[in-house]
């Protein structure tokens, strides 16, 4: 089963993370996350494919939330941002670049000769706010 994970950008900004909390309807929060729980058990609730390695999840509820992804791998999804229906273009848009963001600065070359090259960060559960 993969792992949900939220993108950090270099700066540290989470911008799936920032989009979420910014939700004012409690409902829709908990409508976000249950589908992020079905995604990291490996189901694919009303998900399809927005191009270059990003998924889109639709939720069936107020404006019609979405949830930008891709996988990495098996075992990673990687959150990328939410949004709704109103602002879709242009989060999938942005939803991309953060996901050419993310697989660059994974592949970059090590930052010094001889260390090893540290990966993107992802938020994990403890430090979710």
């Amino acid at each position: 089963m993969p792992e949900a994970q939220e993108y950090l950008r270099s700066d540290g900004s989470c911008p799936f993370g920032d989009r979420f909390a910014d939700l004012r309807d409690a409902r829709a929060q908990a409508r976000i996350d249950t589908t992020i729980r079905k995604l990291a058990r490996g189901l694919k609730p009303d998900v399809k494919s927005v191009g270059e390695g990003v998924h889109e999840a639709r939720i069936d509820y107020g404006p019609g939330y979405r949830v930008y992804f891709g996988n990495d791998g098996e075992t990673l999804l990687v959150l990328l941002l939410c949004g709704d229906k109103r602002t879709q273009d242009q989060d999938i848009t942005a939803a991309k670049a953060l996901w050419v963001e993310y697989q660059a600065r994974k592949v970059a070359p090590p930052p010094k000769r001889g260390q090893p090259r540290p990966p993107p960060r992802l938020r994990s559960d403890d430090e979710k706010a």
